[in-house]
């Protein structure tokens, strides 16, 4: 007679102990049992990883276990991996490749047997910057050279447990998913959580209501951060006492937060008393306030709203500078995905030539950089002018090239933003 809650044959695990439970004529066969028979029988037979299987999704991380001295790039080219893609901000990927470099460093001490007693802790990071500075890009492209799983969550959507949205373990669910629910993969991959500065705590004083999107998250967030076996639903999802779980350690997850902190720079001007007074105060207001933002503290955060005990947790603290014109022009035309290389090959697919006048492109720049929208703001402005030539072109049969001078991104942005606002 079959029981309620049938066992694996090999182990004794219970159904509601495993993630998936396979059923044969006389026997169970639990998931972890069969994963260790597929590694027997490679052993045996002398297979390695490189003939185990096809399938690109779960070769992707094979070698994340192996990245040792001789494969882990040393800070010099990371950063020059970097530079290939994002423009300017030398000090900040300078910071993040040492972090990231000292943090494979001190996983690969682990392995070795040789190493002292000597235990270091994990340096998440704390990236601070306007819109369209380049954050989100930096943790994209450091995933890259690494070859490690890598994610982004955003902290809006996560609330105190209890209440409607996402727990905090939502966030390693997604990591999880990214390295084919194989938690040694996932173990030493890489989070990026984006708008930090959301989850700020409103108000200093205390609230006879529950925070439960700001502080309560920061709460939540703690443990995560520093290190703790999370109980994590493999589809994501709330938490219910029958749902199955993957355990987790985060204490090897290398955490990027990134966040605007719009208006942390008047803290930052109170604390060093450097907010100019008369007639100079309208003087180089933007150099000063590029200034103010590589001089933020700890103190600015806490000022700011995030509570002591996340700061503590986040010891890296870095400031991507606001983009000037001149960083501007670079990001259309030097990177390796530079839009205006984008548009083109988008063009191209359609045999149509397109080129733009040096004067053209100073004239998108300074749109972007007087209506403040950053780098993100470049596509939106391209995508304007450029409509009338990406409707017509494709049915046209004369057409084989485009040229957008400084006159005519001029006369198609007008009429945009006139419509947008008539």
């Amino acid at each position: 007679m079959k029981t309620k809650d049938p066992v694996c044959s090999f182990c004794g695990r219970r159904k509601s102990e495993s993630l998936m439970l396979i059923s044969g004529l006389e026997g169970h066969i639990c998931d972890q049992c069969a994963d260790q028979a597929q590694k027997i029988v490679e052993k045996e037979l002398g297979m390695d990883d490189n003939t185990n299987g096809k399938d690109s999704g779960n070769s992707k991380f094979e070698s994340t276990e192996e990245i040792g001295n001789k494969k882990l790039p040393k800070p010099a080219e990371i950063k020059e991996f970097l530079d290939q893609y994002v423009i300017g901000q030398d000090q900040a990927k300078k910071t993040l490749s040492v972090a990231v470099y000292n943090h494979y460093k001190r996983l690969n001490s682990k392995k070795n047997p040789n190493s002292s007693d000597v235990e270091i802790e994990k340096s998440n990071i704390l990236m601070i910057g306007e819109t369209g500075t380049g954050k989100t890009l930096m943790a994209k492209t450091l995933a890259k050279i690494l070859d490690v799983p890598f994610c982004i969550a955003d902290a809006t959507v996560l609330t105190e447990a209890g209440y409607v949205g996402e727990d905090v373990e939502s966030i390693i669910s997604r990591l999880l998913q990214v390295a084919n629910y194989k938690p040694e993969m996932a173990e030493r991959g890489i989070i990026y959580l984006d708008e930090m500065d959301k989850i700020a705590r409103k108000g200093d004083n205390a609230s006879i209501t529950r925070d439960v999107s700001g502080e309560g998250v920061q709460q939540g967030l703690l443990k995560i951060l520093e290190g703790t076996v999370a109980h994590v639903a493999p589809e994501g999802g709330r938490k219910h006492p029958d749902q199955k779980y993957i355990k987790v350690d985060t204490t090897n997850i290398l955490f990027i937060c990134g966040g605007a902190f719009d208006g942390i720079e008047k803290m930052i001007s109170r604390r060093v008393q450097k907010q100019a007074v008369g007639f100079k105060s309208s003087h180089n207001k933007e150099t000063q306030e590029k200034k103010l933002l590589s001089l933020v503290a700890p103190v600015d955060l806490r000022s700011f709203g995030l509570i002591p005990e996340l700061i503590g947790r986040l010891p890296i603290l870095t400031a991507l500078e606001p983009l000037d014109t001149d960083a501007l022009k670079s990001i259309l035309t030097e990177p390796k995905n530079a839009l205006i290389k984008q548009y083109q090959h988008l063009f191209a697919l359609d045999k149509i030539s397109l080129q733009f006048d040096e004067a053209a492109i100073d004239y998108i720049a300074a749109i972007a950089f007087e209506n403040k929208l950053g780098a993100r703001g470049l596509r939106g402005i391209c995508e304007s002018i450029l409509q009338d030539f990406m409707y017509e072109g494709p049915s046209s049969k004369t057409k084989s090239s485009v040229t957008i001078t400084r006159e005519i991104a001029e006369e198609k942005w007008n009429r945009a933003d006139s419509q947008k606002y008539a």
